[in-house]
């Protein structure tokens, strides 16, 4: 019995695979991309630029690896992916790869000998970049040394070990195309959404996903957990969205990782930090001035994972409140002030600080357990950091803190349970 149900799935996946493939099309050429305001003629050096901003590099590196090579792992809630190795090699590498090939694995999510490629290298969103810039990607990959690193198999969970599956998968949640320009839209508007959008995949982290690992678009950047942290909403103004920001504000703390004016005040750290400093502060000024304008124009949503805090009465006992105040004072208050009022530029102040007070406490566990620096950039060349305190304190210690800090100084957020700590606890990078 058990095998006749096999055989059907794999006939339902082979009819699903054939509809898929008869209607991808745009296999071989894709529209010119919107118009960067100042465009390198070099195709090797313009190429060089969008490997940057894709951050090509930061996943493709295992770390203490060759650049490029590949290894780095990829933890996800279906098991733990590995990059594969995209330097000049032959044998491991791109290196008999053509543009074509490389065009196929952008915009259709396939490798040269035809292999699904998992979601998790991100043809979701390259499927909109344009051919042109993808032959300019693949023409500056080529420059790379090549190195021979033979690619590690991905660790998955049964079914997911199943590539097949994937015929499925693209043909409920992928559709190829390339960005079209929104007419109506200014070229700065429409170069900002093609670079979001595509070429930087902010997405593919800050969008929520559903049971199978798909985004779901119709929510927008709606925020969603990605490397152990969570991504927070672009939409919400409530978790990362910018809407109100001065676009210089946005400039900033995409090319610095930090941002400290009268009207704005905020610093990338966890993955968010070395998206900044290995991608974002080495692009073009025109081009984060134009995701800037994009970025600003987004719709005011509410994320999933956002409740209604203000609203919400949370029955805290004293005894608990009293031992976070205790904690605060004797470990944070130095830094953080003894009314959350920060001390910057060392410390921000936590009295309505977003990052404290989303649904989600992933991030604020995190950094209490391990610590963290914003990036170290041109322009924050020496970030303050926070010290770990896994070792110093207990998962009900560091509960009870956060408790305290998310309902103090007029904060008012859900508490935190010693789980939520301890679960964060094994995994100290991203």
């Amino acid at each position: 019995m058990r095998k006749y149900l096999w055989g059907g799935i794999l006939l339902v996946v082979l009819v699903l695979g054939i509809a898929w493939w008869r209607g991808t099309g745009d296999r071989e050429s894709g529209a010119a991309p919107p118009p960067a305001t100042v465009a390198s003629a070099d195709p090797i050096e313009r190429g060089r630029e969008l490997v940057t901003l894709a951050d090509c590099r930061s996943c493709h590196t295992a770390r203490g690896g060759a650049p490029f090579a590949g290894g780095r792992e990829i933890p996800t809630p279906f098991g733990t992916f590995y990059s594969p190795n995209i330097t000049a090699d032959a044998r491991t590498g791109l290196g008999n790869w053509s543009a074509n090939d490389f065009w196929h694995a952008l915009h259709n999510g396939y490798s040269k000998d035809g292999t699904l490629l998992y979601p998790t290298f991100p043809y979701t969103n390259y499927t909109k970049i344009s051919r042109s810039d993808s032959d300019a990607i693949f023409a500056y990959l080529r420059t790379i040394t090549p190195v021979s690193q033979a690619n590690r198999p991905h660790e998955l969970a049964f079914p997911y070990n199943h590539r097949i599956l994937l015929v499925a998968w693209r043909w409920l949640f992928f559709r190829p195309g390339v960005y079209e320009p929104q007419p109506g839209k200014s070229p700065e508007w429409n170069r900002g959404a093609y670079l979001v959008q595509g070429v930087g995949h902010c997405s593919a982290c800050h969008e929520s996903r559903n049971a199978l690992g798909a985004t779901r678009s119709e929510a927008g950047p709606s925020g969603g957990l990605v490397l152990n942290w969570y991504a927070p909403s672009l939409t919400s103004p409530r978790q990362a969205g910018v809407e109100n920001w001065p676009v210089a504000d946005i400039i900033s703390l995409l090319k610095t990782g930090r941002v400290d004016t009268n009207s704005t005040k905020a610093a990338a750290l966890g993955p968010m930090a070395e998206v900044v400093s290995e991608s974002l502060q080495h692009a073009p000024d025109d081009e984060l001035q134009a995701m800037a304008t994009y970025l600003e124009s987004l719709p005011v949503t509410h994320s999933n994972d956002e409740n209604s805090e203000s609203s919400v009465k949370y029955d805290i006992p004293r005894s608990i409140l009293e031992a976070g105040k205790d904690l605060y004072t004797k470990n944070c208050a130095d830094c953080h002030g003894k009314q959350g009022e920060g001390r910057e530029p060392a410390a921000p102040p936590l009295a309505g600080n977003r990052a404290v007070l989303m649904s989600s406490a992933v991030n604020p566990i995190r950094m209490v357990l391990f610590g963290g620096y914003s990036p170290g950039t041109a322009g924050n060349p020496r970030p303050f950091g926070m010290p770990p305190y896994s070792l110093t304190l207990s998962d009900e210690q560091i509960a009870e803190i956060l408790i305290y800090v998310r309902r103090s100084w007029g904060n008012s957020a859900r508490p935190i349970r010693g789980e939520e700590v301890s679960s964060n606890r094994g995994n100290p990078l991203w």
